[in-house]
């Protein structure tokens, strides 16, 4: 198993990076939040679970072991396959999550794209419990936070009308550092919510 990677980013994009380990690129999957704090040409680490089919093998990373786990966690929910949970967390913190399931808060697992009544539903029954504990803390973002938000909707299979419509509702004036994340959930739910 490929627990953690080290290099030099590459490339970066809404929804990967390719990270150059000892000058093989390694394309890593990711959330926009994760994705926020990488630079090309800079030094990166990532916590990385490695999912394998018949036809591929896939690496997910992440910029936490705590949300590596959340991960893996997710997709132990019958239903949930890497797709899903890489959404549930570019909508909620693992941390969220964890309260989400506590509570037993159906409505807030629904807002994530893809997530109907039912999967909600096995999620709370299966997750009871098995979330890990901790947090991601805050992550740091140094690009331009709008347009940022914005990429990474269109990433995530949303047109780029939409995103900037959905951003725009949720936020005016300019995003900071600070609000790429929250933002980024806000417009990911707003977006959920209306796909019913």
């Amino acid at each position: 198993m490929i627990a953690q990677l080290a290099g030099r980013a590459v490339k970066v994009t809404a929804s990967s990076l390719v990270i150059d380990v000892g000058g093989m690129g390694l394309q890593v999957l990711s959330t926009p939040s994760t994705l926020a704090d990488v630079r090309v040409g800079e030094g990166t680490t990532v916590h990385t679970h490695l999912v394998v089919r018949e036809d591929s093998l896939t690496l997910y990373g992440f910029g936490t072991a705590y949300e590596r786990d959340a991960f893996v966690a997710l997709q132990s929910v019958t239903g949930v396959g890497p797709r899903l949970a890489l959404s549930m967390l570019a909508v909620h913190s693992p941390g969220t999550l964890a309260q989400v399931v506590a509570t037993g808060d159906r409505a807030s697992l629904e807002r994530v794209p893809g997530v109907g009544p039912k999967v909600a539903a096995r999620l709370l029954l299966e997750l009871a419990g098995r979330l890990p504990e901790g947090d991601v803390g805050v992550l740091r973002v140094a690009t331009d936070g709008r347009e940022q938000v914005t990429e990474a909707l269109v990433g995530l299979g949303w047109n780029t009308r939409d995103a900037r419509l959905a951003v725009d509702a949720v936020t005016e004036g300019v995003i900071g550092p600070d609000e790429v994340s929250s933002v980024l959930r806000a417009a990911l739910q707003r977006l959920g919510g209306g796909h019913g």
